[in-house]
C-alpha cells in the first residue's frame, strides 16, 4: 500500500520533472512553428550543452551554471547560422521530411564527436550540494531538482515574455501565423525565423545546463529524450509553447506517479502511450488550438 507520503512526494517530484519537459521541449515548438521543421537534433544539443556545463565545473571548480554566459549566446548563433544557411535551402514542399533526415544526420555528428572527445564513459557532476535536499511537509525534495525548476521557470518566463511583449516577439509570431502576411506588412521573415531558430537552440543550452545537474551524462543519451519531448509538443499541440508546458506538467506528474507501481522503464511508456491517444482523439493537439490562437 503506498502511503500519502510517498504520493505527496511523486506529486512534487513529477511538477518538478515536469518543468524540466518543458523548458526542453520549448525549442522544438518554436522550431516547428516557424518552419515547419521537425528537429531531431534538439536533444542532442541538450546533451552538448551538458557536455560543456560538465567540463566547464570540472576544470574550473566553478557552479556549472556559468557556463550559460557561454552557451547561451554559442547556440543561439549556431540556430540563427543552421536556419539561414541550411534549413532556409531546403524546398518547402518537403521541409517536414527532409528535415528530419538532415538534423537526424547532424545528431549523429553531435553523438560522435561527443564519443570521440569525452569517449563513452558516464560522466556526473559533483557539486557540493549534489546531495542536499529541503523538507517540504512530509516530502524530501532534492536541492538539484530545486534549482532545474527555477531555471527552467525563469527561462520560460522570459521565453513568453519576449515573444508576448516585444516588437521581434511579434513578428516573430506573425512569421508563424503567416509569413506571407507578415513579409507584406514589412517584416524581414527570413531575418526572424533566423533568430526564431537561434532562441530555440538557446533553450537547449539552459536545459542541458539544468540536465547536468542531476542526470548521468553520456554521448547517446540524446535518444533517451527525443521521443518523450516529440510526445509533449504533439500533445500540447504543435506550436503552442503554453500547450506544450501544460502537457509537459501533466506527462511530468503521470511519470513520476507510474514509477511506484510499475518501476522507472515502464512508467516511460505514458509518453508514448499519450502520443498514440492524441493522434487518434485529438491529431492537433489537447492543448494547442486556443492557446496558440491567444499566444
Amino acid at each position: 500500500m503506498v502511503s500519502g507520503s510517498l504520493l505527496f512526494q511523486s506529486l512534487i517530484l513529477g511538477l518538478l520533472l515536469g518543468g524540466l519537459y518543458a523548458l526542453l521541449a520549448a525549442g522544438l515548438t518554436l522550431y516547428f512553428g516557424i518552419m515547419r521543421v521537425v528537429m531531431l537534433a534538439h536533444s542532442a544539443f541538450i546533451i552538448l550543452a551538458a557536455y560543456i556545463a560538465w567540463w566547464f565545473s570540472t576544470a574550473t571548480g566553478l557552479d556549472p551554471m556559468l557556463s550559460l554566459l557561454a552557451t547561451v549566446p554559442a547556440f543561439f548563433a549556431i540556430g540563427y547560422l543552421m536556419q539561414r544557411f541550411l534549413l532556409s535551402r531546403l524546398r518547402p514542399a518537403t521541409m517536414t521530411m527532409m528535415s528530419v533526415l538532415l538534423t537526424f544526420a547532424i545528431a549523429l555528428i553531435i553523438e560522435g564527436l561527443l564519443g570521440m572527445v569525452f569517449s563513452g564513459t558516464q560522466r556526473r557532476i559533483n557539486l557540493p550540494y549534489g546531495a542536499s535536499s529541503i523538507e517540504l511537509l512530509t516530502a524530501r525534495i532534492p536541492v538539484v531538482q530545486v534549482i532545474s525548476f527555477a531555471l527552467a521557470g525563469v527561462s520560460l518566463l522570459a521565453l513568453f515574455a519576449v515573444l508576448k511583449y516585444t516588437r521581434f516577439g511579434r513578428a516573430l509570431r506573425a512569421t508563424i501565423q503567416h509569413p506571407q502576411a507578415a513579409q507584406l506588412v514589412g517584416i524581414d521573415t527570413n531575418r526572424t525565423a533566423g533568430f526564431g531558430f537561434g532562441l530555440g537552440l538557446a533553450t537547449a543550452a539552459v536545459g542541458g545546463a539544468a540536465l547536468s545537474l542531476q542526470a548521468t551524462i553520456y554521448p547517446s543519451l540524446h535518444w533517451h529524450w527525443i521521443g518523450p519531448l516529440m510526445a509533449i509538443i504533439v500533445v500540447g499541440g504543435l506550436g503552442s509553447i503554453p500547450g506544450a508546458a501544460i502537457a509537459a506538467l501533466l506527462l511530468g506528474v503521470l511519470r513520476v506517479m507510474l514509477e511506484l507501481p510499475l518501476g522507472p522503464t515502464w512508467a516511460q511508456t505514458i509518453f508514448y502511450l499519450a502520443l498514440f491517444a492524441t493522434l487518434m482523439v485529438r491529431p492537433q493537439g489537447f492543448f494547442g488550438g486556443r492557446l496558440a490562437q491567444r499566444f
